[in-house]
């Protein structure tokens, strides 16, 4: 767990120290990367030997005493479950992180096709750190706007770029670091039950494979919302690289720190590491931040031990939060995402289905045995309740009620009973409130939700059954995510084209005699060699675009006029503060139309076989 923390804890603050640095010196520089690195490598040495070592016990969901243990091939070989779903793990990590960005010949490969669009912008924000820009840059991707993006771990990786390394080694190291770091917290959370429903994920869309007896990923088909997470969150989704291990790492710590068990482990981290995860988590994950705010403040108000420390937690860390959360939205300049939307995605194009369809379809028995979890639950809570009233003297009249006044700011549940009634908070703000224009995206806070479920629901319910019974009730479980996750590391071979190697080396040689700062017209794709050199552009992938909450249709409409010649086109250029129009292959193929006005009007700053650079004037707003 130090290892953990230590890791968790130099990339926070090596990431907040280039911030802070670069926001004082314009940006980033060789030398305040390699500071940044130093603070955060002081920060992870102190918490590595300020925090004793914690002794090597297994996850909660290995810890029941409700069987003996000599009987129980579950607890007898449990070993044999960590060591299997720890294999599983690895392989996962090994064939998604290694090939993660790779080269053949002189094409760039990416293995993932759900990482087509995601990975092009996280490389045009590491390598826009990485060049030096302004911190907090303008986005590369929209003229109007400042970067709209909780890129933490981006600027991590910024910060190692411009001090020289490189970047393909670089995200497979990051990749394979995080999903270590991910597999130990889900292990210490919730034992290899967890572990397991990290991997394993899904409903009952995988039992296809009982007809086709093909390996595919079915829960990666257009109609299915529960989708894996290994596949569609954890590789595409950067931010998650951190916060899942970094989220689960505060969940374990105030477990431990507001639990009533004697036997739980009460070896807590430093008050300040704690401090700085949490308030952090804006500039890395929003959604893990949004989560772990509704988990306060369950534990805020069912255990009243909480109530002093957790105030002054969060009353340290609403200042730096409201910051990032102010830079990563534009300056508070984005407009509201926040809508009433009921269902989640159940009546959402293609992910549409009947009520009962769409929940069975997607969670399979997970949301019965949730549902179940639920009343047992409160069953057991309550009737403790009724056994500490019972106790206490009969009152009527203005007695009873000063004594339930009295009696309110005490009201206290389990641990358990807490956590899981803050994943049903978190489950209910999934399905009511859409938190990105995209419906889809609050599976960013539906994951926090089945993350607090699976322990509680292994401890007080699966764990209590039949070895046949939990053996049967793991298998329908999770097979279908079992057959989608082969199915879909199988499915990158031998991967997916996704730019050129010369192009983009080309672009990058060209690119160095032109001011850093300055915007380019360009056609708006993900994987442009403009983008993928940092650099920006008047409009970017439409996709990125509106899953950041910008409408631009009136911009995109101009730069399609500009680029195909039309009317005042060094007016339409000057309206969207276009300094160089590039002229590519991408630009040939999707204007074949373009009368090309610039070509004997403006003058030639870069050309070769990978495209034409025309310079629209230093008067251009930049």
């Amino acid at each position: 767990m130090r290892l953990l923390l230590a890791g968790l804890i130099y990339v926070a603050v090596s990431t907040v120290a280039a911030l802070l640095l670069g926001m004082n010196a314009n940006g980033l520089t060789r030398d305040i990367s390699f500071v940044s690195l130093i603070v955060g490598a002081t920060g992870g040495i102190a918490v590595f030997f300020l925090m004793p070592p914690t002794p090597v016990r297994l996850g909660p969901a290995e810890q029941s005493r409700l069987v003996a243990e000599g009987d129980d091939p579950f607890t007898k070989y449990r070993f044999i479950w960590v060591w299997l779903v720890g294999f599983v793990f690895a392989m996962f990590a090994f064939r998604s992180f290694y090939w993660l960005y790779y080269f053949a010949g002189e094409n760039i490969y990416i293995q993932s096709p759900f990482n087509l669009g995601d990975l092009g912008l996280h490389i045009t924000y590491i390598k826009t750190f990485a060049n030096g820009v302004s911190l907090w840059p303008d986005s590369p991707i929209y003229v109007y706007s400042k970067l709209r993006y909780p890129a933490g771990i981006d600027l991590f990786n910024g910060i190692l770029t411009n001090l020289g390394f490189d970047l393909r080694p670089q995200l497979a190291a990051t990749g394979l670091l995080a999903s270590l770091a991910t597999f130990y917290a889900l292990y210490r959370w919730g034992g290899a039950f967890t572990v397991a429903g990290f991997l394993f994920n899904g409903g009952i869309a995988g039992y296809a494979f009982l007809q086709t007896h093909q390996f595919i990923d079915y829960q990666g088909t257009s109609h299915v919302s529960w989708k894996s997470i290994p596949l569609t969150m954890f590789v595409t989704q950067r931010g998650l690289l951190y916060a899942i291990p970094a989220g689960l790492l505060l969940l374990w710590q105030w477990r431990s720190k507001y639990g009533s068990d004697p036997d739980r482990e009460k070896q807590l981290l430093p008050v300040w590491a704690e401090y700085i995860l949490y308030a952090t988590m804006p500039l890395f994950h929003v959604h893990t931040f949004m989560a772990l705010s509704i988990v306060l403040l369950v534990l805020f108000l069912t255990r009243p031990v909480s109530r002093p420390p957790l105030f002054k937690l969060v009353a340290a860390a609403v200042l730096p939060a409201v910051i990032f959360i102010w830079l990563t939205t534009d300056r508070m300049h984005a407009g509201s995402i926040l809508d009433w939307h009921l269902g989640w995605t159940q009546n959402i194009g293609e992910l549409k289905m009947p009520f009962l369809q769409f929940w069975f379809f997607n969670f399979g028995v997970f949301l019965p045995l949730a549902i179940a979890l639920v009343g047992i639950v409160a069953r057991q809570e309550s009737n403790k309740l009724l056994a500490s009233s019972a106790q206490q003297p009969k009152q009527l009249g203005p007695d009873l009620i000063r004594s339930i006044m009295w009696r309110a700011p005490n009201f206290e549940l389990s641990i358990d009973a807490s956590y899981l009634a803050a994943a049903v908070m978190i489950f209910l703000v999934t399905i009511s409130v859409k938190t990105a224009p995209w419906e889809w995206d609050n599976i960013k806070l539906l994951i926090w939700a089945y993350f607090i479920t699976l322990p509680v629901l292994w401890n007080r319910m699966l764990a209590r059954w039949p070895v046949p019974a939990r053996a049967g009730a793991c298998l329908i479980l999770f097979f279908s995510g079992f057959v989608s996750l082969m199915g879909g590391l199988a499915a990158g071979r031998p991967g997916y084209q996704f730019a050129n190697r010369s192009e983009i080396d080309f672009v990058a040689a060209a690119l160095r005699r032109l001011p850093l700062e300055a915007r380019f017209a360009g056609f708006p794709t993900y994987n442009h060699p403009l983008l993928l050199n940092g650099r920006k552009m008047v409009c970017g992938y439409g996709g990125h675009l509106w899953t950041q909450g910008i409408n631009s249709t009136e911009v995109d409409g101009k730069l399609h006029n500009l680029m195909l010649g039309q009317g005042d086109w060094k007016k339409t250029a000057r309206e969207l503060q276009a300094r160089y129009l590039f002229w590519g292959n991408l630009e040939k193929i999707n204007y074949a139309e373009s009368t090309r006005p610039w070509e004997k009007q403006l003058p030639l700053v870069g050309q070769g076989g990978w495209a034409s650079i025309y310079d629209f004037g230093s008067d251009a707003k930049r």
